[in-house]
Order: structure tokens, then sequence, then C-alpha cells
């Protein structure tokens, strides 16, 4: 029995997916305030990916030291410092004077987010009753769209209609966010632990037997997060620049519709198999990723919309389904280690995509940089696709060759059976 100062199970996976939330509004707030940066510190693309890229750069980092850590610690302490290192980190956007200030910010709020993102998900399966697996992934994703669309509607509304707007977004999140760290301090201690092994730092690894379902599930999270890279990176910037439109809260809501109909179709996609959700999302990737190009190059508001929705049905099904597919296989002891080396891949490569097109977007023009970071995208997502097909095909042909032996074994066995003969 839970004691008064301690959270139901069902209440604790509610905090759990707000944890989620929080590390997509996190990630998301400073979006919409790049223009802002941009203007006010005279700052190059470059510069402004530049601020996004530190946010992966210091999750992988996190997840490569602590991936592990609340397998040993438990889930509970994991998080709270997770929660600890964003807010620090979110405080700091609050009172920026300088970009110096953004980007010491941006790596806190990375590394909370790398030291809360695995022991949130993984606390969310354990305090789950049944398909506990089934029922994290859905929220999850759902979550983390939640978290992206806070982010830009608040962020937008508040940057446009508020005052202070490089900073009054930024004290709303830190609020939120010790709200949060309250509800997370009663959440259960008695979470699954390794004891059977001491944590070491970077402890994480693959688990023996499920190499190909940990590739199809880490470049399906990747394609999905590297949608989040373009959009988030640059997205408002080009909103404002090559769509033309200069209000704070329509880019936004734009961007934020890529999160609502991401959430939206996970809610319908959750009984679609894990293979078969990425298999049609990688599909889906490069249909969303040639109209983001057509609607940059035509200039039009319309095919941007539309690019952002379809990239949102993209992201929902390539996370649904590399979520679902790795919360299946791992280990229970390994959970938290497998899921932050999934996590570590796609966080790697959305430093990388943004990076490079920020580099491009400042010496090419805006119009380039946006056509790199979306065929980067949509390559994921068919190798995403690829590599969905042939664990399908690996799974059919070790269920064929199951069945195979255990018909030449019943077959043996009937055999040996003395034979009775009638007159």
């Amino acid at each position: 029995m839970n004691s008064p100062r301690t959270l139901s199970p069902r209440t604790a996976f509610w905090v759990a997916a707000a944890v989620i939330v929080h590390t997509l509004w996190t990630s998301a707030a400073p979006a919409v305030t790049y223009p802002l940066y941009a203007a006010q510190w005279h700052l190059t693309p470059t510069v402004t990916t530049a601020i996004f890229a530190v946010y992966p750069i210091a999750v992988v980092v996190a997840l490569l030291v602590f991936g592990n850590l609340s397998d040993h610690v438990g889930r509970r302490t994991a998080i709270l410092f997770g929660l600890a290192a964003s807010l620090a980190g979110v405080l700091l956007f609050a009172v920026a004077q300088s970009v110096a200030w953004v980007f010491v910010g941006r790596a806190l709020m990375g590394i909370g987010v790398g030291l809360s993102t695995s022991p949130a998900t993984a606390a969310m399966i354990e305090y789950s009753a049944g398909n506990g697996s089934q029922r994290a992934s859905v929220v999850t994703t759902a979550a983390t769209g939640v978290g992206f669309a806070l982010a830009m509607l608040v962020g937008g509304a508040l940057i446009q209609y508020a005052p202070f707007p490089m900073h009054l977004n930024f004290w709303i999140l830190s609020a939120v966010l010790a709200v949060l760290s309250g509800a997370a301090w009663f959440l259960p201690r008695s979470q699954q632990r390794n004891a059977a092994t001491r944590w070491r730092p970077g402890d994480i690894a693959i688990p023996r037997g499920m190499m190909l379902a940990f590739l199809t599930s880490a470049f399906a999270v990747t394609a999905g997060y590297t949608h989040g890279a373009v959009l988030l990176s640059i997205g408002a910037q080009v909103a404002h620049d090559l769509i033309g439109s200069g209000n704070a809260l329509v880019n936004g809501a734009a961007i934020a519709l890529f999160a609502i109909v991401g959430s939206v179709v996970s809610l319908f996609a959750k009984r679609i198999p894990a293979l078969h959700s990425i298999a049609i999302g990688g599909v889906v990737t490069v249909v969303g990723m040639s109209t983001l190009m057509l609607s940059a190059s035509r200039h039009s508001l319309a095919l941007f919309t539309a690019a952002i929705a379809i990239a949102g049905i993209a992201y929902s099904l390539m996370v649904l389904g590399g979520l679902g597919l790795i919360n299946a296989k791992a280990p229970t002891d390994r959970r938290a280690a497998t899921l932050s080396a999934v996590y570590a891949i796609a966080y790697v490569m959305m430093g990388v995509v943004s990076l490079s097109l920020g580099v491009t977007a400042t010496r090419l023009g805006l119009e380039v940089g946006i056509d790199l970071g979306a065929s980067a995208v949509a390559t994921f997502g068919l190798i995403a696709t690829v590599l969905a097909l042939c664990s399908g095909a690996a799974r059919n042909l070790l269920a064929f060759r199951k069945s195979t032996l255990r018909d030449c074994r019943d077959a043996a066995s009937s055999n040996d059976k003395p034979r009775t003969f009638s007159s």
C-alpha cells in the first residue's frame, strides 16, 4: 500500500508522462524566440542553429554518462536530478543578457532532458497495468506532441502579445517546472533497480540478440526527432523570411500543427504493429519533407502548413513504432540503458542535422539549408523503412524455422511410437 506521501501508480504514471511533456516543451521553448535573438544580437543562421544544437549534444553526453543511472538509483531520483537541471537552464534563458547566457542555459536544458527522458519512459511502463509497453509508447508519443504544441502556442502568444517577449515565456516555463518537480518528489521510491551490479558511468549497451530490432528502433526514432531538428532550429525563421509571416503566434501555431497532428495520429495508430508503423512512417516522411522543400521554393504558407501536418503524421508513426519495438524487446533490468542508447543516436543526429542546416543556410541561403535538412530526414525515414521490412522478414523466417522444427519433432515422435496391426 502507498503511504500518504507517495503517489498511487495511476497518478505516478501521469506525473511521469508530464516529465515527458517537459522534455519537448523545454526543448522547443526557444524556437519561436530565435528570430528575436537574431535581430537583437545580430546572429547568423549558423549561430541560431548552434544554440539549438548545443541542446542535443548535451542530451547525448547526459545519456552516455547517466543513461543507466535510474536502473540503479531508481526512476524518482534520476527524474528529480533531470528536472533540477532543466529548471536551471530555463531560468538562465529567463534572465539572459547575451547569447553566452543562452548557450549555457541550452546546455543545462539538454543535461536535464538527458537525465529524465529514459527514466520517465521506463517509469511509465512500470506504473502501467497490463500491456504497459504499448500504453507507455502511445502516451509518450502523445506527451511529446503536447510539450511541443505548448512551447509553440504559449511561446508564440507571449512573444506576440505580452510584455518582455524575450523573457516572459521562460519565466512561465520555470513556474511549470517548479510545480512538476514538487509532484515528482512524491513518486514511488520502490522502482525496479538492477542490484546485481554497481552503477558505472556510461554503462549503456545493446542487449544480445536484438541488434536488428535496436537499429530499426534507433533509425525510426532518429527520423522522427530530426523532423523536430529542422522545424525547431529554423522553422520560425523560414516562416518569417521565406514564407513572409511576421506574426509569432501564427508562425508558432503553424509549427505546433506538427505536434497536434502527431498526438492525434498516435491515438489512432496505437493498434498498428510497430514494424508496420515504422515502414509506413518512412514513406510519409519522404512525402512531408518533399512538401517542405516545395513550400520554401514557392514561398507558400499553405504548402508550409501542409508539410508540417504531414511531418506530424510521420513523426507519430516513426516514434510510436520505434519506442513500441524497443520497449517490447528490451530486458526489464536494462530498459533505461537500452532506451538511452536509442535516444543518444537520435539526439546526435538532431545536432548534426541542425548544425549542417545552419552552416548551409548561412553560406548558401535558407532555402538551400532547408533542402539539405529535409533530404537528411527523408533519408533516415527510408533507412528505417528498409530495416523494418528486413526485421519483419527475419521474424517471419524465424517463425517458419520454428514451425518446421516443431513439425519435424512431431513427425519423429509419431514414428517412434510402437505400431499396432489389426487383422
